[in-house]
C-alpha cells in the first residue's frame, strides 16, 4: 500500500488479538518500506536472469526484484500450478513467464504463520544453458537449480524472519547456510557421473568425488582454482591420460568450448575402462564436463554388433559382414587388383546329422571352420553363409592358379578325419570359384558366378572344384527349365512305365518284370532316366513320382499271371519318407495282389543314410511279405554284414561285372563268389546286362539263377510287353 504521509510503498503486517473466549479485541499493524526488501534482495548474490518475488498467498505480487516495471498488485493466474504448490507447502515448477514472457524455473516457499510466499525464479536459458541436449547433465542442472533455489529460499526465509521474528538469531542463520552447503556437497559427491566446472579462464570451479575416482587423481592437486592444464598433467602422471602434447590437448578442448556446441570424447584407460566425457560450453565462458564409465555399455554394443555380423555357431563372419568385406575388396579390384571368391559346400552334412545327430553335425561345422581359417591368409576372409555353405574372399592374387591351390588345400584339410565324440567323421567339399574382374566386378555378379561354378562342381560328382565358365550359366538355365518341366510332367501325365523281363537261366521262363520309368517330353521327346532321375531326387520330386510308379506297376501286375512278380526301384530318399509303408500297403491293396508279388529294389547307399530308420522301414516291408532285392551289388560300399543280417530275397550283380566276364578273370571270380554266397544264404542271384549268348552261358556256369538284359528283351511299354510275352503265357519261354 502507499504511505499517506510520505507517499512511499510499504508492506503492512498485521497481528490479530483475541480474548480468552477467542473473541476479537484488537490488532497491531507494522509497515515496512518496499525499498527495504529491495535492499535485502539486492544483497543476495543470484544467478543470471534470476528474480525474487514476495507475494500474498492468493498470488498477488507485493514485490518482484529485479524488474524494470512495477508488478505490485499483479496476480498469478488461478489455473497456475503455483497455487497447488503453495497449498502443499512449496515446491518447484515451470512457469511460461506470466510477467515478462520468459520461461522460468520457479521455486515456491510459503512462510509459516504468515500469508506470504517467496518465489525464486531463474530463466530456462540461464538454468539449462547449452546442457539441454545431454540428459545426464540436465538432471544435474535441475538438481543444482533446485538446491540453489532451496538455498535461496532458506536465505530469504531467514531474512524475513529476522525482520518479523525477534527471536531469530544470526547463529541460526549460519547453521541454515551451513546445512544448505552440506546438502549441495552431498548431492555432487553422490552422483554416478563425474562432474567438473571451469570458468572462462579454464580454472576449476567445482569438482566432485566421482571425477577424482574415475581418473585416479588427488584432491590435493585437483581443487578449486587450479588450471585445466594442471589437472591434465595430474592425469598423465596417474596413467589415465595418454597424450604426447598436453598443450595441444588443452588447445583442442578450449577450441571446442569456444564453438559453443556440446561435444564429447571417449577414451580407454590403461585398466580397460572406457570413459565418455561430454563437454557443455556455458554462456559467458567456461564449461561443464560430465564424465561416465561406459565400459559395460560399450561392451554390450560390441557384443550386439558382433552377433549381427557373425555366425553364432562358428563365430565366422556371416553373409552380411561377408558382403561388406567383398564390397571393400572389389574397390581394390577396380584399382587394378584381382581376387577370387570360393564357394565351399560341405558334402553330405545331412548324412552326418541324420546318422550321428545334430550336436555332432554342429561340432563338425566348428571343426571345418577352424580348418578353413588355417588355410587362408590374414588378408583373406572366410564366412559361413548357410548351413553347409562357406565362402572365402582370396584377396590380391596374381593368377587363377592361386585360387586353385587354395581349393586343393581346403579339400585336403577338410577330408582329414575329424574325431567327434568317439566317431571318426570324414567329409569332403565341392568348391566353385569365380575371379574378379574376369567373372564380375559387382558383389552380386561375382557371388552368382561362384554359385554357378559350385553347382557345376556338385553335378560333376562332388568332391572337386570348378572355375566359372560362361557356358555354365547356359547349362544352369537348362537345368532350371528341366526342373520346371519335371514339375509339370507328373501333373500332365507325361511319364510312362516300361517293363523288362527277368528270366530264369535254367528254363528260360519269365519270373518277373522290372518297371522302368520313362519320360515323354512334349518338346524333347524321350528323356533318359539318367538325366531326370537325379534331378527329381534333388528336387524332392522323387517321392510323389515314386508313389505313382508303385501304384501303376502294381495295377499293371494285377493283369499278369500270378507266378510273375513286378520289381520296382526305390531310392534312398523314398525309403527315408515315413509314408512309404502306407503307400506300399495302399498300392498292393488297390491292385488286389499278394504282397510277395512285389519286389522292391534298393541299392547299398540306403545303409549309409539314416541307417537305423532305413533298416526299420525295410524290416516292416519284409514283415508285410514284400520281397527285397539288393540292386547293383558290388558297385558301392558292399558289406557282407548286411547280406548276413538282413533277409534279402535276391541279389542283382551289376552289369559292369557281366560285361567283363569274357576277358577279366577278376569279374568271373567276383560273380562266382557272389553266386556261391547267395546260394548258401538261399538267395536268388540275377545277372544284369546280359547281351550275348556267351555271357548267358557264363552266368549259368558261374551259378547265377536269373538273367536280365537286351539278349532277352529291351524294356517295352506295357501294351507291347503284354502282346509279346503274355498273350500266350505257355509260349513265353525263350530258346537261348
Amino acid at each position: 500500500m502507499i504511505d499517506r504521509f510520505k507517499g512511499e510503498q510499504i508492506v503492512l503486517f498485521s497481528k490479530r488479538f483475541n480474548d480468552a473466549n477467542d473473541a476479537f479485541i484488537g490488532m497491531i499493524s507494522v509497515g515496512i518500506k518496499l525499498s527495504y526488501f529491495q535492499q535485502i534482495y539486492g544483497s543476495i548474490d543470484s544467478l543470471p536472469n534470476q528474480t525474487i518475488a514476495l507475494l500474498r498467498n492468493d498470488g498477488t505480487v507485493i514485490l518482484r526484484h529485479p524488474d524494470t516495471k512495477d508488478r505490485s498488485g499483479m496476480k498469478i493466474p488461478a489455473g497456475s500450478l503455483w497455487h497447488r504448490l503453495v497449498s502443499q507447502g512449496g515446491g518447484t515448477y515451470r512457469s511460461p513467464g506470466y510477467f515478462d514472457d520468459i520461461a522460468r524455473q520457479v521455486a515456491v516457499r510459503p512462510l509459516s504463520a504468515y500469508p506470504l510466499v517467496i518465489d525464486v525464479t531463474v530463466s530456462e536459458s540461464a538454468a539449462l544453458a547449452s546442457w539441454r541436449n545431454h540428459a545426464s547433465f540436465i538432471a544435474f542442472g535441475t538438481l543444482l537449480a533446485m538446491f540453489c533455489s532451496a538455498f535461496l529460499l532458506k536465505v530469504m526465509s531467514i531474512k524475513v524472519r529476522l525482520l518479523i521474528d525477534s527471536e531469530a538469531t544470526s547463529a541460526e542463520t549460519s547453521r541454515e547456510l551451513q546445512r544448505a552447503n552440506v546438502t549441495i556437497d552431498a548431492a555432487l559427491n553422490n552422483m554416478s557421473q563425474g562432474l567438473v566446472m571451469f570458468d572462462s579462464s579454464a580454472r576449476l570451479i567445482v569438482c566432485n568425488q566421482r571425477y577424482l575416482e574415475l581418473y585416479g587423481v588427488s584432491s590435493e592437486v585437483v581443487r578449486p582454482g587450479c588450471s585445466f592444464r594442471e589437472i591434465l598433467e595430474q592425469r598423465v602422471a596417474a596413467g589415465s591420460l595418454f597424450v604426447h602434447d598436453v598443450d595441444q590437448y588443452v588447445a583442442e578442448i578450449l577450441a571446442g568450448v569456444a564453438r559453443g556446441v556440446e561435444f564429447s570424447r571417449t577414451v580407454t584407460l590403461r585398466d580397460g575402462r572406457i570413459i565418455c566425457a561430454v563437454n557443455h560450453p556455458m554462456a559467458g565462458g567456461g564449461w561443464v564436463a560430465t564424465l561416465e564409465d561406459v565400459t559395460e555399455e560399450k561392451r554390450a554394443e560390441d557384443r550386439i554388433v558382433h552377433v549381427a555380423h557373425h555366425d553364432a555357431l562358428t563365430s565366422l563372419p556371416n553373409r552380411i559382414l561377408f558382403a561388406e568385406h567383398l564390397e571393400q575388396a572389389l574397390k581394390r579390384v577396380r584399382r587394378g587388383e584381382r581376387l577370387a571368391v570360393l564357394y565351399v559346400d560341405l558334402d553330405h552334412l545331412k548324412r552326418v546329422n541324420d546318422t550321428l545327430g545334430h550336436p555332432i553335425g554342429d561340432k563338425l561345422l566348428k571343426g571345418v571352420a577352424e580348418r578353413l581359417l588355417g588355410c587362408i591368409r590374414d588378408i583373406d576372409t572366410v564366412a559361413r553363409l548357410s548351413g553347409d555353405e562357406f565362402a572365402i574372399i582370396q584377396s590380391s592374387i596374381d593368377q587363377p592358379s592361386e585360387a586353385a591351390a587354395l581349393a586343393v588345400r581346403i579339400r585336403e584339410a577338410i577330408r582329414a578325419p575329424i574325431e567327434l565324440n568317439g566317431h571318426q567323421v570324414v567329409v569332403d567339399t565341392s568348391i566353385g570359384i569365380s575371379i574378379a574382374p574376369d567373372d564380375g566386378t559387382e558383389p552380386d555378379e561375382l557371388l552368382k558366378t561362384a554359385d554357378i561354378a559350385l553347382y557345376e562342381a556338385k553335378n560333376t560328382g562332388r568332391g572337386t572344384y570348378c572355375f566359372y565358365e560362361t557356358d555354365m550359366n547356359e547349362r544352369m538355365q537348362i537345368r532350371g527349365k528341366l526342373e520346371q518341366d519335371l514339375r509339370r510332367a507328373l501333373v500332365n501325365g507325361e511319364f510312362e512305365l516300361f517293363y523288362q523281363p527277368i528270366v530264369n537261366v535254367r528254363d528260360n521262363k519269365i519270373s518277373a518284370f522290372e518297371a522302368l520309368l520313362r519320360w515323354h517330353h512334349p518338346e524333347r521327346g524321350m528323356v533318359s532316366p539318367g538325366e531326370f532321375i537325379p534331378v527329381a531326387e534333388e528336387m524332392g520330386l522323387i517321392v510323389p513320382l515314386g508313389e505313382w510308379v508303385l501304384r501303376t506297376a502294381c495295377a499293371e501286375a494285377a493283369t499278369w499271371p500270378n507266378e510273375i512278380n513286378v520289381s520296382v526301384n526305390v531310392s534312398s530318399l523314398q525309403l527315408t519318407n515315413k509314408n512309404l509303408i502306407n503307400v506300399v500297403i495302399s498300392a498292393i491293396a488297390s491292385a488286389r495282389i499278394p504282397a510277395n508279388r512285389l519286389e522292391i529294389e534298393i541299392t547299398e547307399s540306403v545303409f549309409f543314410e539314416k541307417t537305423f530308420a532305413n533298416i526299420s522301414t525295410l524290416k516292416q516291408l519284409h514283415e508285410l511279405g514284400v520281397q527285397l532285392v539288393m540292386d547293383d551289388f558290388g558297385t558301392g560300399y558292399s558289406s557282407l554284414g548286411y547280406l548276413l543280417s538282413f533277409p534279402f530275397s535276391k541279389i542283382k550283380i551289376d552289369r559292369s561285372f557281366i560285361t567283363g566276364l569274357s576277358d577279366k578273370k577278376e569279374s568271373r571270380a567276383i560273380v562266382r563268389a557272389v553266386a556261391n554266397l547267395a546260394r548258401d544264404l538261399n538267395m536268388i542271384v540275377t545277372a544284369e546286362g546280359v547281351e550275348t549268348d556267351q555271357q548267358l552261358e557264363q552266368v549259368r556256369i558261374l551259378g547265377c539263377t536269373e538273367m536280365q538284359g537286351y539278349l532277352f528283351s529291351r524294356p517295352l511299354p506295357a501294351a507291347e510287353m503284354r502282346q509279346k510275352f503274355l498273350s500266350n503265357w505257355k509260349n513265353t519261354s525263350h530258346a537261348a
